[in-house]
């Protein structure tokens, strides 16, 4: 039986993780460095260098930041951090620009000099930004996770000095998915309520905006009209229309997993829909999300934060396994659907955040909701079948090796491809 002890441990990784964010991750992780050293600096900056890794670029070069009025890419998020991010606020940073720091960041955007620069660190995440101004000048290094400040210096002082890996990403490598399955079984939903709660109001939300507005390729909408309106349909278009909106530039906050919001839409909202159709009490749907978030979770802990691996087949798997418990399905049912849904679609790569990113979640939500529905006719995949281990945690040990390691030139080819003429 889970311990008290372990019962608070899940808690308190739901609550670490389960945090709002407005706009793409990666480059407001940029606004929220930029506006942290600009007011390390303690003026307006002259000028401004930033270093960023590979997967940052991959990230960040192609979407549209939020409260800016439409600007797109990394010095856009440097310029919206610079001018009207509010460093407290964290991945909320730009949650209080007004219409004037608008008018002004398109001015800034123009005139003040930013030098972008590749990063040679060892680390996938990694973002320097060092302001100057006269004599003056004020760095901020993010590291591994996007609020995780493992640097901030002023005139070449230490200031701070943080740790690049945080304590709760050592404690999730303890995971694991039949602790997770009693944990969502057993957990008093008071404890988990309040964040769950707001996952489903905020990711909600977007989905609707995305259905309802115009944003990127509209890809939620093309599925709601092309497709007979089943509940895996809707699953698939709901989850799909809020990477709509957050990708083009719609400024509703969501929930994020594992530090990105579209995995943190894909955990979730394929899994509201369906307990909307089943009609089941709200405690059912709590316990499904406690399973469908931290599976997320554990999938992605050992791919890490960026990777060459696209995150949605994780949250994907994860909305299937919590699709299962609606069901009625225990543990053996949660590991047979993830295993299913990650041997199907664990090819899918990571390209960068942008508009197609929506067409990857409904891709990933089918696979997930079939992996739940081979298992539940009677079929399943098998260890030896590829990638796929006998057993769950061997299985997304596989998904790991392959993400973090095997991928590891696949994640160099594409960023050359995404840097090279014609983009």
């Amino acid at each position: 039986m889970i311990t008290e002890q372990r019962i608070d441990y899940y808690v308190q990784i739901l609550k670490d993780e389960l945090v709002p964010a407005m706009g793409c991750t990666e480059p407001i992780a940029i606004a929220y460095a930029s506006a942290k050293a600009r007011a390390t600096l303690g003026t307006f900056p002259t000028s401004c260098d930033i270093a960023v890794s590979g997967n940052i670029i991959k990230n960040a070069k192609s979407v549209v930041v939020p409260h800016t009025g439409g600007l797109k890419g990394i010095e856009a998020a440097v310029v919206a951090g610079l001018v009207g991010g509010n460093a407290e606020a964290r991945l909320e940073v730009l949650s209080s620009v007004t219409e004037e720091d608008i008018e002004r960041m398109r001015k800034v955007k123009e005139t003040l000099p930013i030098t972008l620069r590749l990063s040679e660190s060892e680390y996938p995440f990694d973002i320097i930004v060092t302001v100057t101004d006269g004599n003056d000048s004020a760095s901020v290094r993010i590291t591994n996770r996007h609020t995780n400040i493992v640097s901030i210096t002023k005139n070449g002082e230490s200031i701070f000095s943080g740790e690049v890996n945080e304590a709760i990403e050592v404690k999730k490598k303890e995971l694991s998915i039949e602790e997770i399955v009693e944990f969502a079984e057993n957990v008093d939903i008071d404890l988990v309520k309040p964040t769950l709660k707001r996952q489903i109001d905020f990711n909600m939300a977007i989905a609707e905006a995305g259905l309802t507005g115009n944003y990127g390729a509209n890809i939620g909408r093309v599925y709601l009209d092309s497709y007979l309106p089943d509940i895996s349909v809707r699953a698939k278009a709901y989850a799909a229309a809020g990477s709509d909106a957050r990708m083009n530039g719609c400024e509703l906050p969501v929930i994020i997993n594992s530090g990105s919001g579209n995995q943190g839409m894909t955990a979730s909202i394929p899994v509201v829909i369906y307990w909307r159709e089943l009609e089941l009490d709200e405690e059912k749907l709590y316990r499904a999300l406690c399973i469908s978030n931290l599976s997320t979770i554990h999938v992605k802990q050992g791919i890490g934060t960026l990777s060459a691996y696209c995150g949605a087949v994780a949250a994907g798997a994860g909305a299937g396994a919590g699709i299962a418990y609606l069901y009625g399905g225990g543990f053996k049912d949660v590991a047979h659907t993830l295993v299913n849904a990650l041997a199907i679609d664990s090819g899918l790569i990571c390209d960068g955040a942008k508009a197609s990113c929506a067409a990857k979640i409904a891709t990933a939500v089918e696979n997930g909701i079939l992996g739940f529905n081979l298992y539940r006719s009677g079929n399943q995949f098998f260890g030896g079948d590829g990638i796929v281990k006998k057993g769950v945690e061997n299985t997304i040990e596989s998904i790991s090796r392959l993400a973090k390691d095997g991928m590891r030139d696949t994640d160099k080819a594409i960023l050359d491809i995404m840097l090279g003429a014609g983009c």
